[in-house]
């Protein structure tokens, strides 16, 4: 199927049997205020002699809008073990999306020649995740990745400076994706990744993704406050055994969550940022995500 790899600038470049076309998308999209995402399959008309039109956008399995990306398996979340410094409200945050929309995170944490991730690393294994250690500089750890990469749609997401392209670097030297230093002064890296792009690698799709700040995590897609639980997955085992029905896990009596926190079943720092969301999203309506 034609698959769009790339968007910039109102330009769509379409992966077809003959190769890559560069495609504007129609005018009914904008009527409809759809917009085409990397990792859409498409329908295209190719003109000989005007630009060459994405028709039809099929059927999404999942979309996110920041990034812009469509279609997708695993969201691998790179972070930095030093600048810029790993925060763990902002993992907890893209994993709870991904839950939602029923794509497989996995954490990477890099620079670890100079601090070690296993601490971060053993809170999201404990969780039901897979989360890997790796130095981008001295290519320790990258060897486990591809085999998570083969036959996925993988999306690398991340702050600014964490050092998404230099991973894919390390995997693929053709690349050569432009990187970039992280500023001492702002503690976060400067964006070379301008837009998505996916990359056939090792065996698999790889969408390369502008980078972000921190304080752009309220841009994601809201959450239902009672959807919330069931994007902890560690949380599930015991939401049934909540004294409450209407329980929200946050100071309620006899709460199992609480108690799992307690008895060290679950992370603090997961929870913690669960509580955290949960003041976030404790006033939002359904019909305000519309």
């Amino acid at each position: 199927m034609d698959r769009i790899v790339k968007g910039i600038g109102g330009f769509y470049y379409v992966r077809t049997a003959e190769g890559i076309t560069e495609c504007k998308a129609r005018g009914h999209f904008r009527n409809k205020k759809v917009k085409p995402y990397v990792g859409d399959y498409v329908t295209i008309t190719q003109n000989d002699n005007a630009q060459n039109t994405i028709d039809t956008i099929l059927p999404r399995k999942n979309e996110l809008i920041r990034p812009p990306v469509a279609n997708i398996d695993q969201l691998m979340i790179v972070a930095s073990m030093l600048t810029p410094a790993p925060n763990t409200y902002v993992l907890d945050s893209l994993c709870a999306v991904c839950e939602l929309k029923e794509i497989e995170p996995i954490f990477v944490f890099n620079k670890t020649d100079i601090k070690s991730g296993e601490g971060l690393a053993e809170i999201y294994k404990n969780a039901g995740f897979t989360a890997l250690c790796v130095s981008a500089k001295t290519g320790e750890g990258i060897e486990n990745i591809p085999a998570l990469l083969k036959g996925k749609t993988t999306v690398l997401t991340g702050n600014s400076g964490a050092g998404k392209s230099s991973i894919l670097n390390c995997l693929d030297a053709r690349l050569a994706l432009q990187t970039g230093a992280v500023s001492e002064k702002l503690g976060r890296g400067r964006h070379t990744t301008r837009s998505c792009e996916i990359f056939s690698l090792c065996g698999g799709e790889v969408v390369d993704t502008p980078g972000f700040s921190s304080l752009e995590i309220g841009r994601l897609h809201a959450i239902l406050k009672e959807d919330l639980p069931y994007c902890f997955r560690e949380f599930e085992p015991y939401l049934q055994t909540c004294k409450f029905t209407s329980c929200a896990h946050i100071k309620e009596k006899d709460c199992a969550i609480r108690k799992a926190v307690e008895s060290g079943a679950i992370m603090p720092s997961r929870y913690e940022s669960y509580k955290m969301l949960y003041e976030e999203l404790k006033d939002v309506k359904e019909w305000q995500m519309k």
